[in-house]
């Protein structure tokens, strides 16, 4: 991979990295601190199921910093509640003094299928992406606002464009690409800036046998793409460390991403792309309204439903 020669672009600010004690997280709090971020490691120290804790796995990190001449401190908070997120951010406050830049990166995965998922799956896995994004962000917002800057990063992914067996996941996920939509019209008047990126890295998440079996029976038994419209032969190929990932991040907290804000982000095998925003792809319109009658029109239903077809039919149905 190539090599960042260190600008020091963040010296001076503090930065809080949840989700920080491996895999994507961790590069993003080692990349921070050697470009001189003073960087609070949050990890819960938990399995990728979100079970277990353990102090040390956010330690090991910033020691790692320390080692290299960083500066940083750990906490082992959970972001799941107002309480953890609320000591994460006043771990930046208390030791540091403030706080610039925040990356939302904690998660875990509890794969199942819809029909047999349970709700402490789904509540698991929705409080700890989507409420632990919103908790993190409604603690920094008033310090942002105060000093009128600030920079925030989600981490979305691509299982939000559709994912077999990760319905939790995935509809976390997507979510947080609206909260950051939101949050940067809501904050960018106080000059914060607040984006999402969608990575594809090598994890231990992304390389558990669990999570790689729902892609298999995707693409083998159902024959259809894994995430969104991507095949396997390109995830593979779209395999990327998470040092790579972090780059992006990063640079999304430096002065060079300044004019971004409420984008959101693909990152993986040494690509970066932008996404667009949704929009309407065809029309029609009607002064007086409509009815069923007049959408059951054949000309008006081959305008609207064009060339579509349904892709997601059993699969003698669909040959």
């Amino acid at each position: 991979m190539a090599e960042t020669v260190s600008k020091k672009r963040l010296v001076g600010k503090v930065a809080v990295v949840t989700g920080a004690g491996n895999g994507i997280g961790r590069e993003d709090a080692l990349l921070l601190a050697r470009e001189g971020a003073k960087v609070v490691v949050n990890d819960l120290g938990c399995d990728i199921f979100g079970r277990g804790a353990d102090k040390s796995v956010a330690q090991k990190v910033v020691d790692e910093i320390t080692k290299e001449g960083g500066v940083a401190v750990a906490n082992g908070d959970t972001v799941a509640t107002m309480e953890g997120a609320k000591r994460i951010i006043s771990t930046a406050i208390d030791t540091f003094g403030r706080l610039d830049i925040l990356i939302n990166n904690a998660g875990i995965v509890r794969p199942g299928v819809i029909l047999d998922i349970s709700e402490d799956d789904w509540d698991a896995v929705i409080n700890v992406h989507l409420k632990g994004h919103f908790a993190t962000i409604k603690q920094a917002a008033p310090i942002f606002r105060k000093q009128n800057s600030g920079v925030i990063v989600n981490t979305s992914s691509q299982s939000g464009l559709g994912n077999y067996g990760m319905a939790n996941y995935s509809a976390a996920k997507e979510a947080i690409v609206a909260l950051t939509r939101t949050v940067a019209r809501e904050l960018g008047q106080y000059n914060v800036r607040c984006n999402a990126i969608r990575p594809m890295a090598k994890t231990r998440m992304t390389t558990d046998p669990a999570v790689l079996e729902v892609m298999r029976i995707s693409e083998q038994v159902l024959r259809l793409p894994a995430l969104g419209n991507r095949w396997t032969p390109k995830l593979v190929a779209g395999i990327s460390e998470p040092s790579q990932v972090a780059v992006l991040a990063v640079w999304l907290c430096t002065d060079a991403a300044a004019k971004l804000n409420g984008c959101t982000f693909q990152v993986g095998g040494g690509e970066i792309g932008i996404y667009s925003e949704p929009d309407v792809v065809r029309s029609s319109y009607s002064s007086r309204g409509w009815n069923l009658d007049d959408l059951d029109e054949s000309a008006t239903r081959s305008y609207l439903i064009g060339g579509l077809t349904n892709r997601f039919l059993p699969i003698k149905a669909s040959n």
